[in-house]
């Protein structure tokens, strides 16, 4: 097709009568290098359409929620860089959490955060070799010392990632400022250290072959763990305020230090389990005198707060206490009366002084997941199905979902697609399907 350029544009004038078919590519290439041989379109698109078909076919996930499951997993594998198996959290920047507000990040970047909910979505769906390339992946990107373990990478595994702003860019719909890469790389964030213990332990419950140095990365990072579990962070939500000690950031540290135990207990790898033992004690003591408000009947944001945060209902999903204990149904109750709105769940209250950010967002597409999930093991299955169920409404007509969504505006905000909401729809269909899901599985030795 003859095109030619036009004030800064690309143009071409033809007709196309009923049935015919004018296909286009779109090819990028260094422009001091040379065209790339043009494609047969019409057979590359059935040899993609074909590609895809299989490998969602080999889905094991069965039940009635398969459909919503399959476009979910399509699409985590469609936002994993298949040369290092990284996994981006969204392909976007800077879609906002609130329009016309300034909270728009780059989630273009691998979060270490994401890799047990990603690996228990991908085992779920039977895709071992996906499992395996993120696995390694992991254990690449966090080699090195502890303490130097960023929270996030580039896909290749980058580290500096600095950000920056566009001001000549208008923004979505005037939210401004657009931004390029993302600070909370330089943050302490001490949950991410129990996640990343979680998943590689998630990997040899697995069946995932035994791999030496995951071990050896593992050792380290419970050793870190051991000295730096007393220090305030940033926290789950990458505030932006001081520093301070976030119960769900010390619940986590616990599961770094019970999964290193499990380790050796079941696997029979080589560690000082009695050691770690002490003091994964003397966490989950502190956390429950400290992290715990008495007169609230549930666990606070962090010590010395008045109010819950949605990232709490994380503490029965990773074993930390119970689904029945009375000190989990508290805080549950806690989220849901301040937090919820319309059934969708916000992440927190926020505030100028804990998050360093004007207040307001929408609500968290991923936590209300968790509340589904932590109704579910409470054995409250009707409500889990129909916050589930909500959720699954609010889909695009290819079943993409963003990070929040407005339920006064009834719009998804926030970068799209956010692969942690399609891990955790993963996830929670998987609770809701039989038993034995995920939400019963991870605090199992």
């Amino acid at each position: 097709m003859p095109l030619h350029g036009e004030g800064f544009r690309t143009l071409a004038d033809f007709e196309v009568a009923g049935g015919e078919r004018v296909p286009f590519s779109l090819v990028w290439y260094q422009s001091h290098g040379t065209l790339p041989p043009a494609r047969d379109v019409e057979r590359s698109i059935k040899d993609a359409e074909q590609w895809w078909r299989q490998w969602a076919s080999e889905c094991h996930l069965r039940g009635e929620w398969r459909e919503a499951v399959v476009w979910s997993l399509i699409t985590l594998k469609a936002m994993t860089y298949a040369p290092t198996g990284g996994l981006v959290a969204a392909v976007t920047t800077s879609l906002p959490e609130r329009l016309g507000g300034v909270r728009n990040w780059d989630y273009r970047y691998c979060w270490l955060r994401d890799a047990t909910f990603t690996l228990y979505a991908l085992m779920i769906g039977g895709y071992v070799g996906e499992s395996r390339a993120w696995r390694d992946w992991l254990v690449r990107a966090v080699a090195g010392k502890p303490s130097q373990a960023h929270i996030l990478y580039g896909v290749a595994g980058e580290r500096l990632l600095p950000e920056w702003e566009l001001p000549w860019l208008p923004g979505y719909e005037g939210s401004q400022p657009v931004r390029v890469g993302n600070a909370a790389a330089t943050q302490f964030q001490l949950d991410v250290y129990g996640e990343v213990l979680d998943t590689l332990h998630v990997a040899r419950r697995a069946g995932l072959d035994a791999d030496d140095n995951a071990w050896r990365v593992e050792r380290a990072l419970i050793e870190f763990v051991e000295s730096a579990w007393q220090d305030p962070d940033e926290g789950i939500w990458e505030m932006r305020g001081p520093r301070r000690h976030f119960t769900h950031s010390k619940m986590m540290a616990w599961v770094a230090l019970d999964r290193g135990i499990k380790a050796v207990e079941r696997f029979g790898l080589g560690g000082p389990a009695e050691r770690w033992r002490r003091v994964r004690g003397a966490i989950h003591e502190d956390v429950c005198r400290r992290g715990f408000d008495a007169e609230l009947g549930a666990f606070v944001q962090y010590y010395g707060a008045r109010h819950a945060d949605a990232s709490l209902l994380m503490a029965t999903l990773v074993g930390f206490l119970p689904a029945t204990d009375p000190r989990i149904l508290g805080t549950v109750r806690a989220v849901r009366e301040p937090l919820v709105a319309d059934g969708f769940v916000a992440r927190y209250q926020t505030h100028p002084e804990v998050d360093g950010l004007p207040p307001a967002e929408a609500t968290f597409l991923p936590c209300t997941l968790w509340l589904a999930d932590a109704l579910a093991l409470q054995g409250r299955l009707d409500e889990a199905r129909e916050i589930f169920q909500r959720v699954l409404a609010v889909r695009n007509d290819v079943g993409l979902l963003a990070e929040e969504y407005d339920p006064r505006e009834h719009r998804m905000l926030g970068n799209f697609p956010q692969a942690l909401s399609h891990v955790a729809l993963v996830n929670t269909a998987r609770n809701l399907t039989r038993a034995g899901g995920p939400a019963e599985q991870r605090p199992g030795a």
